[in-house]
């Protein structure tokens, strides 16, 4: 996975990257042209290319995972020149896509469906956020969910760069606990063995609050975009989240950890391995629908919920 951590990270960093340039690169590791889409996006502040690359199999007997990489751009130019810190999520997206496709080449073909997608905009704004700076997009929260999230998805990981907060103080990479239908379920063990296999250490958790499942627009706080997905969707969604010891800005630049991101790269590609073939849960189904009877639906938590008069 490093290597392809490495080129995403050099095809990135340029101000000229561009989701047209991602193309070619994952054409070049095993992809077809039908199989990686690319949109360009204008927004109040300025475009953004949206990619999203299908790695199928030839059986197609099993289920589709969706691996998302979040993140406000890949630069913040003209304030900052060269790749910003918010990047991990994009780098750690794409890497996986070039892994897949590089392994079905190989003939090791998974048995189902992964559907990655991230979006590339090398001139992102700067935003106010405490107690660092994060990084703007060029378009809204609900525009990156219908690019983004794909009902075909079963369930997902999204990936964010989650290093500007004093919640988490550890380098690396932490995963969240489950989030589905405006619950906040218990973390998946599966992902929890998983996870302690590919970093050789016990796993960390990313704690996450009511607040971080809503949409965004809403006023409140947010740890980070991590969990946007989970308002689009009624799969289950956990977050993999690069982390730092101490609150790094989203704009910062030379602040991407190359192990950090290949370390949790290389879960996202396990992940993908086993949930494919039916061997990892992101939730217990019938525990959900003994809450959901018990306490009702959350799925009002997935709006914007009740407007003032």
């Amino acid at each position: 996975m490093l290597r392809e951590v490495m080129e995403a990270m050099e095809i990135l960093e340029g101000a000229d990257a561009c989701g047209e340039a991602v193309r070619a690169w994952l054409m070049e590791k095993g992809l077809r042209h039908e199989e990686v889409e690319v949109t360009r996006i204008e927004g109040e502040k300025g475009s953004t290319d949206f990619v999203v690359a299908r790695i199928t199999s030839p059986e197609g007997s099993g289920s589709t995972l969706g691996i998302i990489g979040r993140l406000g751009g890949v630069g913040a130019r003209p304030e900052r020149i060269g790749l910003v810190s918010d990047a991990d999520g994009a780098i750690v997206a794409l890497a996986c896509a070039a892994a897949l496709a590089r392994m079905r080449a190989r003939g090791d073909s998974l048995p189902g469906t992964v559907i990655v997608a991230t979006h590339i905009c090398p001139n992102s704004p700067v935003i106010p956020h405490e107690p660092v700076p994060f990084m703007g997009a060029p378009v809204d929260i609900a525009t990156m969910n219908r690019h983004e999230v794909d009902p075909r998805m079963e369930a997902i990981l999204s990936i964010d760069t989650t290093k500007g907060n004093w919640v988490i103080n550890r380098r690396g990479f932490a995963i969240t606990p489950t989030v589905k239908e405006g619950y906040i379920l218990r973390v998946s063990e599966d992902l929890l063995r998983i996870m302690s296999y590919v970093t050789n250490e016990p796993p960390v958790v990313l704690p996450i609050t009511t607040q971080d499942i809503t949409p965004y627009g809403n006023g409140l706080f947010h740890i980070n975009s991590i969990m946007q997905p989970a308002t689009a969707t009624s799969a289950p969604v956990v977050g993999v989240a690069t982390t730092a010891c101490i609150p790094v800005p989203g704009c910062a630049t030379g602040a991407n950890q190359v192990v950090d991101i290949e370390m949790a790269a290389r879960f996202c590609v396990e992940v993908a391995k086993e949930f494919t073939a039916h061997r990892c849960r992101f939730y217990d189904p019938e525990e959900f629908e003994r809450l959901v009877a018990l306490y009702g639906p959350m799925r009002h938590l997935q709006t914007l919920g009740r407007r003032e008069a």
